[in-house]
């Protein structure tokens, strides 16, 4: 797939490459570092629960598990988990 980028100002393509690539660095750091805390927070309910992430979204999401505020606090989580890993596929997949 091929991008457009529409540079307003009097930025050489070079400029506005370095600042891409400069701004893409700085998300991949920031997308590693939630990856782990996320990572973290779910394997610390991981073993409090003997269940994997995976597994305890899908009772969730069935309703099959109370309404326990960890079980609340373990979604936002694994959601967390997975919208970062989502952006980290996205940034990896970039080239300029």
């Amino acid at each position: 797939m091929t991008l457009t980028v529409d540079i307003k100002g009097d930025f050489t393509p070079q400029e506005v490459s370095e600042v891409i690539r400069a701004a893409l660095e700085q998300n991949e750091r920031v997308a590693k570092y939630k990856i782990k805390k996320y990572s973290d927070i779910c394997r610390n309910f991981e073993d409090r629960y003997g269940m994997s992430s995976d597994l305890f979204m899908e009772k969730f999401d069935s309703g099959d598990l109370g309404d326990d505020e960890d079980f609340f606090d373990w979604y936002a989580a694994k959601r967390g988990l997975d919208i970062w890993n989502k952006k980290l596929e996205i940034i990896s997949g970039i080239q300029i």
